[in-house]
């Protein structure tokens, strides 16, 4: 039996409760992707160009730590991975769970929150960290969504 992981980092509340929804229309395992150093309302600030996530952003190859690890990650066929959009891709903390596993033969679908922005490149930047993986293009998504359509965008994905 295919066995599906939904691994999202979550900012403000959003794209957990995203998450939470595709998880469990799914049946799937949860994992939040959390920073070492979790981010203050400071460090968000978009607007600010010293704030944390806009250095971090602004430097391809920063890597944000993330406290804890998958359990059992070579046992999962399909990782969804959730995010928001940060200046138009996915935040630098994802690059860090990109590289830190191996997803050779395993599905990687992208799903951001976001009010407007795209994908971008996102889903370009995850399969070039993935070597080996499929990575879909995956989807943008109001944080709104319901679980019944979630769910049967991923079923569509997955079969």
């Amino acid at each position: 039996m295919e066995k599906i992981l939904v691994a999202y980092f979550s900012a403000g509340g959003s794209t957990k409760r995203v998450a939470e929804r595709l998880a469990n229309g799914l049946g799937a395992d949860l994992f939040a992707i959390e920073p070492e150093v979790a981010y203050e309302r400071s460090d968000l600030n978009w607007m600010d160009s010293s704030a944390r996530s806009t250095v971090e952003m602004n430097d391809p190859t920063c890597r944000p730590a993330i406290a804890g690890t998958v359990k059992g990650m070579n046992e999962y066929t399909t990782v969804f991975v959730g995010f928001p959009i940060w200046w138009y891709q996915e935040p630098r903390i994802i690059d860090t769970f990109m590289e830190q596993y191996d997803f050779s033969g395993k599905t990687v679908i992208p799903f951001a929150t976001s009010g407007m922005s795209p994908l971008g490149n996102s889903a370009k930047n995850m399969a070039d960290l993935a070597p080996g993986a499929t990575v879909i293009e995956g989807k943008r998504v109001s944080s709104r969504i319901s679980e019944e359509e979630i769910t049967a965008w991923a079923k569509s994905l997955i079969g």
